[in-house]
């Protein structure tokens, strides 16, 4: 634990004994995730000359990649990184280097080319839920990790806006296919650097050890009826509600905002220009997140959420009376403002919340949560934008986020049932 006289800036972070090397190693892994999707959807267009199939076969990857992220994830919180991650990654790797040999060129059955994708979103290795987990091994003291958390999550950020970049850019120089095989060359290298590290390397199980026969952490009075995994971990998701619902309801509000700031465009007649509100949202993200983690907050987390949950939702909401485009960006990036705090403290609530032994299930739900709800509200927002003003399309928008803040004000169920670790 760190001496309270310890700085707590970012530098402070990144200076914890194994920590820089750590996050480093899972950010050049994460970057994968920033290419991939992208040089994906262009190789496969190119190779089945049909950009409805590609869409179709990304969506499917990408519902199969977050479906299946908690049980990944489990699996991580049992046996360890260092004995989990590298098989997921040679697998994912060898998926996307086929890929890339059958996309090079058209002619490869649309059917073998979603066989492929589909067994790649199952394997793919969840890098952002065991560094947040690491994080939370590496940091005991709360406000340092409040502080890596914010890193983190503005970290993830800027990677999803530099990893198309770097993916449009080898389409433009080369074939599509090369971004995918980029892809698979940085989650092997950021992982096989990422367990190397003494970080990693000195982390243990937290769950049973088949190795060593360890028994897993339980609490004092505990039912033995709760003992069995399964029924400690459905006891364990009562306490991630509100977190997953937070998560679930931002991602509902991005995902409508994403469509409704094309639509916007489009009816203003500068649909190019839409770009620069998604950049506005991105950079107001990056902004926010780093504000947010440089303050030593004296409110709880649940406080925090609610705070940021509403005011996400009022920014939101008044988006969608803006005049024209310039307005939408200033307010695009007011909104992006209260993105990455609310997100690093859903996070923070679900690590704070989860036993030891699910942290990792915990955070995979949350981003599991997240991708859902991204997803349902594009194509909801899209059912209904045609027949509504875009005024109350952005009000309809803004309703998630505003519940969640609403749902953390009140008192959390069962509470004295969470297992609250100490700092």
């Amino acid at each position: 634990m760190s001496s309270p006289s310890r700085s707590l800036s970012y530098l402070a972070v990144l200076s914890f004994p194994s920590a820089g090397r750590a996050f480093s190693a899972a950010l050049l892994g994460r970057l994968s995730y920033g290419t991939v999707f992208l040089s994906l959807t262009l190789a496969l267009a190119t190779a089945t000359g049909s950009y409805a199939l590609a869409g179709a076969i990304i969506a499917m990857e990408r519902l199969t990649n977050s479906l299946l992220s908690p049980m990944r994830a489990a699996l991580i919180d049992r046996y360890g990184p260092h004995r989990t991650l590298p098989p997921m990654t040679v697998l994912y790797a060898l998926l996307l280097l086929c890929l890339t040999v059958l996309t090079w060129r058209p002619g490869t059955s649309g059917g073998v080319l979603a066989a492929l994708a589909i067994a790649a979103g199952g394997c793919a290795p969840p890098l952002g839920p065991v560094m947040r987990t690491l994080w939370s091994d590496l940091l005991p003291d709360r406000q340092m990790l409040h502080r890596a958390y914010s890193l983190d999550t503005v970290a993830e950020e800027l990677i999803f806006i530099a990893g198309p970049l770097l993916a449009g850019l080898l389409a433009a120089l080369t074939n599509p296919a090369a971004g995918v095989a980029l892809s698979a060359a940085l989650i092997t290298l950021g992982v096989f650097a990422f367990v190397s590290s003494p970080a990693v390397r000195s982390a243990r199980p937290t769950q049973t050890d088949i190795a060593t026969g360890a028994a897993p952490q339980t609490e004092p009075g505990t039912d033995s009826a709760l003992t069995a995994p399964r029924q400690r971990w459905t006891h364990d998701m009562g306490a991630l509600i509100l977190p997953v619902a937070a998560s679930v309801a931002i991602g509902l509000c991005l995902g409508a905002l994403s469509l409704l700031m094309v639509v916007f465009a489009e009816r203003h007649h500068q649909t190019a220009a839409v770009a620069w509100a998604q950049a506005a949202l991105s950079a107001g993200s990056a902004l926010g997140g780093l504000a947010y983690g440089a303050i030593s907050w004296r409110i709880s987390g649940k406080t925090r959420l609610a705070v940021l949950a509403i005011a996400l939702s009022l920014a939101l909401a008044g988006a969608g009376v803006s005049p024209n485009l310039y307005i939408l960006v200033v307010l695009a990036g007011i909104t992006g403002l209260f993105v990455a705090p609310t997100l690093s403290t859903t996070y923070l609530l679900a690590d704070e919340f989860a036993k030891p032994q699910h942290r990792t299930q915990a955070g995979a739900w949350v981003n599991t949560a997240f991708n859902t709800g991204d997803s349902v509200g594009t194509a909801a927002i899209g059912l209904v934008v045609d027949s509504l003003s875009l005024a109350l399309c952005f009000l309809l928008a803004a309703i998630p986020t505003l519940l969640t803040g609403l749902m953390a004000v009140g008192p959390t169920r069962n509470r004295q049932d969470l297992w609250i670790k100490k700092s």
